[in-house]
Formats: C-alpha cells, structure tokens, sequence
C-alpha cells in the first residue's frame, strides 16, 4: 500500500521528507512480518526470526521510537562463506545481518524501492518486481532473431564488495534529499563485518546479503544503462553480468 502511494506521488520529483515513513509502525510492522516469513539465519545477536516475532509490536515499536529519536544503530553483519552455484571449489562471501536491521532496512526498501525503480532502465531486469531472467534472455534471443551477430557477455567480479561508497551516496542525494535518511543509509553502508574471530568496516561496497543492497547495486550501475543506451548499444543486464551488443548482420 505504501509503496503503491508513493509511485502515484513520485515521477520525476525528488523527495525531501521520508525519513517518518519508515519508522511508521505501520510500516515497520509490515517490513517485520516480511522479514520472518523467510525465517533466514539469526545475525551476530543471536535473536531468531521466531524470537523477534514472538514480541513483533514490541519490537517494532522499540525500532519506531529508536528511529525518530535518532539513538537507532545498526548491529555488525555475520559474513559466512557459502559455495558459488556451479562452482563447488569456489565460495562467496554472504552477510547475515540481525533481524532488527532486516527490519528496518525493509521499511526502507519499501519507501526508496518505488522512487528509484522509475529512474532504472527498461533493460535492468534484475532484483525488480515482475522481471528476472528469463525476461533478459527473451531481449537477447530477439535481438538474434533481428541479426545483431557480436555480443560481448560481462560479469562484474566482486560488485557488490567494490562499489565506492561516496559515489553511491551522491546517486542516493539526486533522488532523496532527506538528509535523515541519506544518514540512516551510510549507517548500513558503513555496518562492521564480523567472520570468525575478526570484525572490520569496509572501505566499499554493500554488504552482500543485505536487504537494501540489491537495489543500491541498481541504482549504481543504472547511469551505465542509460549511457549504453545513448550510444546505441543494446545492453541487456542482470544484476552485475550485462550482454552488449550492437552489430546487425550484413
């Protein structure tokens, strides 16, 4: 529902008060529901998705309260190594982040996700709503089928753990001019990393895992979108692999 009001209100403008939508109970209680649905591993306090569901309005509150009165901080994320899909000798890293940060970092998505999706290429496909990849791999076996005969297939290595922090920040401050919630972002951005014995912040990137970063990863490539498309390059892209192509055949 709030989503919904928030694209009929959005198009082209740029935002300067949401911060109060996303401590809304309303919404916190919604983002908190999502979030145990999933019932995914418990972060570096321990507290299961069933344990935060047990007290969901009081937890949700205590979240309400904590971040309107700006005394809310993110917790570190548990980074487990977990094997890459096709490759069982290699490994990826993967962040676990308590489930009072899932939470509020739903509520988030569900404020931001509507207002940056409108500015995101119609040939980014993935991690958006009613697209994924079996539309991206129909836009490349059309693009055959009209003869483009050259396609270069790229893969972003290590995306998420290599986009600079500072520059995603400034995509984020053309759209949302909300300094309360451009600062409750770089608290995400700037969360601790605890695997093992060993707890660091990183210099860049988005915590892989993360609830927010999928989008963010977007947000951040989306200039590219939109300047392959000025020059007449026809680039389909999924997340970090993109196929470009733009030679017909003879």
């Amino acid at each position: 529902m709030l989503s919904t009001l928030l694209e009929d209100k959005v198009r082209g403008g740029k935002w300067h008060t949401l911060i109060d939508k996303v401590y809304g109970e309303l919404n916190l209680f919604l983002a908190a529901r999502k979030v145990t649905d999933k019932q995914k591993a418990a972060g570096v306090d321990g507290q299961t998705c069933e344990e935060f569901e047990e007290h969901l309005i009081v937890e949700t509150r205590k979240l309400s309260e904590q971040l309107k009165g700006q005394t809310y901080r993110p917790a570190a994320v548990r980074r487990v190594r977990i094997p890459k899909p096709g490759r069982p000798n290699e490994t990826r890293p993967l962040g676990i982040p308590t489930v009072r940060d899932r939470v509020v970092q739903k509520s988030i998505l569900n404020v931001i996700e509507p207002i940056l999706d409108h500015q995101f290429h119609e040939r980014s496909f993935g991690f958006r709503h009613e697209r994924g990849a079996h539309d991206a791999l129909r836009i490349v076996e059309q693009k055959l089928q009209e003869g483009y005969v050259y396609v270069v297939d790229a893969d972003l290595k290590g995306y998420f753990d290599t986009i600079p922090k500072d520059r995603l920040m400034k995509l984020i401050a053309e759209h949302i001019s909300d300094s309360r919630m451009q600062k409750l972002i770089k608290l995400f951005l700037d969360q601790k990393i605890l695997e093992e014995l060993r707890e660091w912040t990183p210099i860049t990137g988005v915590p892989q895992g993360a609830v927010l970063s999928p989008v963010l990863s977007n947000l951040y490539l989306n200039p590219l979108d939109h300047e392959m498309a000025d020059h007449g390059l026809e680039m389909v892209r999924y997340a970090d692999d993109c196929a470009p192509g733009n030679v017909h055949a003879r």
